[in-house]
């Protein structure tokens, strides 16, 4: 392979992954060699309707490619076909995703992911980084934690206080029908 083609398919790795620019992010490697071009198809299928794109590299190319940016980790990785699931809404979905579709495609190979620098190795490694929350559901978690201490308190205080106009409203109602009866009489 002429080294033009190869500073082509570097490119194109590039255009692909990080749009061109220079923030690659996180992604998911895996091997899709053991599955049927059918089951290829509909995975890809499944995954673009969530905006998850399979990029398949050569390895010497990509390793060279990712050189200096987040991805270089996963070069240790990279041993017979590989391919790079990326995009979405973070690599935490991605992950979801294609663990989901593991049981459905048994060919479907996990060989690890990166997250904020962060390697997770084999099938064990990418499981595990299923199981962490997305972005969104983190800061809905914070969000939660913030907000639960003030739902405490105002909870502590409208117990009591809510008991004190009950005894209130209670009394106003019997001095009310004293004052009834005492008209009456």
């Amino acid at each position: 392979m002429s080294k033009t083609v190869k500073q082509i398919i570097m490119r194109d790795y590039k255009n692909r992954i990080a749009g061109g620019g220079e923030d690659y992010g996180n992604a998911l490697l895996i091997s899709i060699r053991g599955m049927k071009a059918i089951d290829t198809t509909k995975l890809r299928g499944s995954l673009a309707k969530k905006k998850i794109k399979i990029t398949v590299l050569r390895n010497s190319l990509a390793r060279k490619a990712f050189e200096g940016t987040s991805l270089a980790q996963l070069g240790e990785l990279m041993a017979g076909a590989s391919a790079l699931a990326h995009g979405g809404d973070s690599v935490v979905e991605v992950a979801r995703e294609i663990v989901e579709a593991m049981g459905k495609m048994p060919g479907l190979e996990l060989k690890g992911a990166i997250l904020d620098g962060t390697v997770f190795k084999g099938k064990a490694g990418v499981t595990e980084l299923s199981k962490f929350p997305t972005k969104d559901e983190a800061i809905g978690q914070i969000v939660t934690l913030i907000v639960s201490p003030g739902r405490n308190v105002l909870g502590q205080i409208k117990g009591p206080g809510s008991k004190v106009a009950g005894i209130i409203k209670a009394i106003e109602e019997k001095l009310e029908k004293g004052e009834t009866i005492a008209k009456a009489g």
